[in-house]
């Protein structure tokens, strides 16, 4: 009798990586959905990607650590603060953006969710964002975000978005993509993950 294969997806074997989000943006403080709209970073936001870069340095990153970010003006900034004090060679990589919300995005959660009292918004943080009219669908943006980490060369730190760092992570965990609320986010934190397996890095 041949055994059932799991629908469960491999781990993909891939460098040493070091995934971070952006730092708080004046949207995300007033509630409002950015996805691949942008706002700066506010002083807590600079001062997340500090952390960051503190946590980088403490941590020790391998020699020739490579540094990918969104191309999204708050993630560029916050990779800017990051390597201050890593000087490392910065690359941009389009696949890194955030989720497209569609006719979504500038509105803020409050709105969405008294216009749509049908939308999961507070079960699940993550999954109902693909449901935006006109908005990025689960599987292509995997399929984007798939072909990033495959471009990867050696161990890199991948600056992104909140949605991007924990579908990206889902992929190079093994894990099936609508796992990706089960993964912890944060600003000002660094994921690591290594081996098929993820820790948090804290200052």
């Amino acid at each position: 009798m041949s055994q059932k294969q799991s629908d469960q997806p491999r781990a993909p074997k891939l460098p040493e990586l070091w995934v971070l989000r952006h730092g708080e943006t004046e949207w995300n403080r007033a509630g409002r959905l950015q996805g691949q709209l942008d706002s700066p970073l506010t002083q807590t936001g600079m001062a997340q990607a500090r952390a960051q870069g503190r946590i980088l340095m403490r941590f020790g990153l391998p020699s020739g650590t490579s540094l990918v970010t969104s191309p999204a003006g708050r993630a560029r900034r916050t990779t800017e603060i990051v390597n201050e004090p890593l000087g490392l060679e910065l690359q941009i990589d389009a696949a890194l953006v955030e989720i497209n919300m569609g006719i979504w995005q500038g509105e803020t959660v409050t709105s969405l969710s008294n216009a749509h009292p049908g939308l999961p918004i507070e079960n699940d943080p993550n999954l109902w964002k693909f449901e935006a009219p006109e908005g990025e669908r689960l599987q292509d943006m995997t399929a984007r975000v798939r072909k990033a980490l495959n471009r990867l060369q050696g161990p890199t730190v991948i600056v992104t978005h909140g949605v991007t760092s924990r579908l990206l992570r889902c992929v190079a965990l093994g894990l099936n993509p609508e796992a990706l609320s089960s993964l912890p986010g944060g600003q000002g934190i660094v994921h690591h993950v290594k081996d098929g397996k993820a820790t948090v890095l804290t200052t």
